[in-house]
């Protein structure tokens, strides 16, 4: 499977739409393509969901379903995939710190791939050396041109073969591209875990859509919370029923001591770094394993409404 040559076919039909889409296209002077998705651009649903699909490079597919009415209502995003592996892990999964200079930003996409770099595909294979590369960037800034001129070179390919698309988190289509990364958060927690990737066949995942928050700050906690306290996600297996038993119970968020408050607040305890916060808290609320073999469905953790409401803010207001 070509990730990148995917990516690129869905990039190529944004462009075509791109006005209707509410997305800008521009040229850096290196050539590498651009598509602000939601930074200066508008974006909107559209643009997210295709944002979503690019990162799991063309392997996996995003809706808007409506959310839960224990969790508020609204719209949910639900993702699923017959090649969860790859889509989520070789591609969604927000594995590269891009930077240069003042420049930051989380890189995803099956630009990835094409890089290599990362110690997970010596585990699950997907490297690949395609001749064009497509990345995707949550960020407050456009990529500058050095940028784009590394990410190219770190591909493997001219600059002008590099299509990156970009959006800030709070906004529509970056909000939206973080919720529809339900799936991925528990394939990561899976492999960190141990568990056999070579055993997981499809899967799905829904998370509520939050409110787009006034800062990116407090949209990384509300994007986080979606998953944490309100992510479900169902995974279609092999192999034998005791190792999930086994498993299970340490895959849902909440089987991290941190689970319990809002994003926001944990974030603060540890004085914003990031990195000092339980690794294992980020996979969703609930998870199903659903056993090819065997039949057997066997479901672990469980949503937090209370949370969900705390941290998406949403108050009845008139009457």
């Amino acid at each position: 499977m070509l990730l990148n040559a995917a990516a690129a076919s869905v990039c190529d039909r944004l462009l075509e739409h791109a006005e209707r889409l509410r997305i800008g296209v521009s040229t850096a002077p290196c050539g590498s393509r651009l598509l602000d998705c939601g930074l200066h651009a508008a974006g909107g649903f559209e643009a997210g969901l295709a944002m979503a699909e690019v990162c799991l490079a063309g392997l996996g597919r995003a809706s808007l379903e409506p959310a839960s009415s224990e969790l508020g209502g609204g719209l949910a995003v639900l993702v699923w995939s017959d090649h969860p592996i790859a889509a989520c892990m070789a591609s969604q999964y927000a594995g590269w710190k891009v930077g240069g200079g003042d420049y930051f930003a989380m890189g995803s996409g099956p630009m990835r791939a094409a890089a290599g770099k990362e110690a997970l595909f010596d585990r699950i294979g997907c490297r690949e050396r395609p001749q064009s590369a497509v990345g995707v960037l949550e960020t407050g800034q456009p990529p500058p041109d050095n940028v784009c001129v590394d990410l190219a070179r770190q591909c493997g390919v001219e600059p002008e073969q590099l299509t990156l698309l970009f959006a800030r988190t709070a906004s529509q289509a970056g909000t939206l591209q973080i919720v529809a990364r339900s799936l991925e958060t528990a394939l990561h927690k899976l492999l960190e875990l141990g568990f056999d990737h070579n055993r997981v066949v499809s899967g799905w995942g829904l998370a509520p859509l939050p409110p787009v928050a006034a800062s990116d700050l407090v949209a990384i906690g509300r994007t986080n919370d979606a998953i944490l306290y309100g992510g479900e996600v169902t995974l279609y297996v092999r192999g034998d029923d005791a190792s999930i038993e086994s498993l299970g119970p340490r895959v849902p968020s909440g089987a991290s001591p941190d689970f319990g408050q809002p994003f926001a607040a944990i974030f603060e305890r540890y004085h914003r770094d990031f990195y000092r916060i339980d690794p294992h808290l980020f996979s969703p609320a609930m998870i199903t394993f659903v056993n090819l073999d065997t039949g057997r469905a066997l479901r672990f953790g469980h949503l937090v409404p209370r949370v969900i409401h705390e941290s998406f803010d949403i108050r009845q207001a008139g009457p």
